[in-house]
């Protein structure tokens, strides 16, 4: 199962710069935060996370339904393969192995279309997201503001008041901590029990 943080999804909020401390007078100012904890706080998160999840469930389901038919035409040509006319073994076996495919390609279609469906529901809790991070850097008077999520972190050591975190929150609405809304991920890629291999059907002829 892929799962992949939203941190990777906010890449745009590396850093915000707040333009009002831009001022060559200004002394500079870092802080940071952690993208991925100031949105698993948001009530956005939940919503998020539920029709991510419907929308995988749905995915699930139109795979499932090709791999049944798949299934249960596969079976019938087990059983019926020694007493077909050639040509019809033929487009049988063609049949099946188009089936095949099509599975094949539905799940890779799935995982982007999945990827997608993520990226396109968490904008506008990015964009929110953004426009506080810029209120709470000129308010304060921060000159950058990092992102301390990844793998690869911008921030790798800051003190503990440099952390905008709880700021940002505030200025949303939000009490720190108050909430325990689920991190958003993306679901596993749709997949049924077994995925199909390449048909190769050994037939025993009439003689």
């Amino acid at each position: 199962m892929n799962k992949f943080r939203v941190a990777l999804a906010a890449a745009a909020l590396t850093f915000t710069t707040a333009t009002a401390s831009l001022a060559q007078t200004a002394p500079l100012k870092i802080g940071y935060t952690s993208v991925e904890y100031v949105l698993s706080q948001m009530p956005e998160s939940k919503q998020i996370e539920s029709q991510l999840k419907d929308y995988s469930t749905q995915l699930k389901n139109q795979l499932d339904t090709k791999y049944n038919e798949y299934q249960a035409k596969g079976e019938a040509f087990q059983k019926g393969a020694a007493t077909m006319p050639d040509p019809v073994r033929a487009d049988k076996q063609k049949e099946l192995q188009n089936l095949q495919q099509s599975i094949q390609e539905f799940q890779q279609n799935a995982e982007t279309s999945l990827q997608q469906k993520q990226q396109t529901l968490l904008k506008p809790a990015l964009d929110k997201l953004q426009q506080n991070i810029d209120a709470v850097a000129e308010e304060n008077g921060y000159t950058y503001i990092l992102n301390s999520d990844g793998a690869s972190p911008v921030l790798l050591h800051g003190p503990k008041e440099g952390d905008v975190s709880d700021l940002i929150l505030k200025k949303m609405g939000i009490t720190p901590g108050a909430a325990t809304a689920p991190k958003v991920t993306t679901p596993a890629t749709p997949a049924p029990s077994a995925v199909p291999t390449a048909t190769k059907t050994k037939t025993k002829s009439k003689k």
